[in-house]
């Protein structure tokens, strides 16, 4: 997936926010400063702001509490470094790469789900440039049918990647779109069909059973489809991206999250609530505004930005 990277200075601009906002915050507390219970207090009250989570910052105080009654911390550059190992050692050992349709199973089917206004069509578009500047040939379903806004942006978005995408009639059933992107797919022999989703109907059972109904439609049309699930979710909204994650994982097997907007929040501590709260693997990040800007997430490489001068 080296496609998929951006260079590591178009990745700490695009984290300019949350490092301002964390490490920045961070900085100027600790600079200069022997740690002591108050300023213990004052950084956690800094990891809860940059939405870490209240859990983890009380166990990441925790643990810079000890180090420090031990003698092994004893100043605020100290802490800061040592938070630094911290956040990067903690990631699980997670697959994040792409899961592909095995030789010869047929096009791989990526199913992509979250709410209106999670950036879902902006990071389809962002994930077929990259699949397709890897010579991948893109199919693209439009099952969001009940809004059409999100149609005409993905037709958009299609003409400038130069991508095929297969739409019905506006109110029409999202799962015979589906249907018909799959045959679609197979017939033209493409390696990689993107199917996206509505984010809301009238009621939260509703959505859920569309998307069942939806995964149940691929599956049948292709073997082993979805091959993955991915979930958008807008970084900018914090904690209540959490509780998105949890409504959809109860109806779908979520296998990767794209965390959207990353560029426009100072919140992106939210990849450290994420990992501890939902054990899903965040698989890429949206970094900027261009189909360009998507990074795939590996941990050690995103902490060096977030805490890079």
């Amino acid at each position: 997936m080296a496609l998929f990277k951006t260079a590591f200075n178009k990745l700490k601009q695009g984290l300019a926010k949350t490092r301002s906002g964390l490490v920045s915050g961070l900085r100027s507390v600790l600079g200069g400063r022997a740690l002591s219970a108050e300023l213990l207090s004052e950084l956690e009250a800094k990891l809860i702001q940059a939405d870490v989570g209240v859990a983890t910052a009380a166990k990441l105080t925790q643990e810079l509490s000890d180090a420090w009654k031990a003698g092994k911390v004893s100043q605020g550059e100290q802490a800061l470094d040592y938070l630094k190992q911290r956040l990067a050692a903690d990631w699980p050992d997670h697959d994040r790469r792409l899961r592909y349709a095995p030789d010869g199973g047929g096009p791989t089917v990526i199913l992509i789900a979250g709410v209106n206004g999670a950036g879902k069509t902006t990071s389809i578009a962002k994930i077929a440039k990259s699949l397709r500047d890897e010579n991948k040939s893109i199919v693209l379903a439009a099952c969001d049918t009940f809004r059409a806004a999100a149609v005409e942006q993905l037709e958009i978005w299609s003409g400038r990647l130069g991508v095929e995408v297969v739409k019905g009639q506006q109110g029409g059933d999202p799962a015979a779109v589906a249907f018909d992107a799959c045959e679609a797919a197979v017939a033209r022999g493409a390696d990689v069909l993107i199917v996206d989703t509505a984010g809301r109907l009238h009621t939260q059972d509703s959505l859920m059973r569309q998307l069942t109904k939806i995964k149940n439609v691929c599956a049948k049309k292709i073997p082993g489809a979805p091959h993955e699930v991915i979930l958008v979710l807008d970084a900018t909204v914090g904690q209540n991206a959490i509780t998105q994650a949890k409504v959809f994982a109860e109806a779908i097997d979520v296998t990767g999250i794209f965390l959207a907007k990353l560029d426009g929040t100072a919140r992106g501590g939210i990849v450290v609530a994420i990992r501890d709260q939902l054990g899903i693997p965040v698989k890429f990040i949206g970094v900027g505004e261009t189909p360009d800007d998507v990074e795939p997430f590996e941990p050690g490489r995103f902490i060096e930005a977030l805490f890079a001068e």
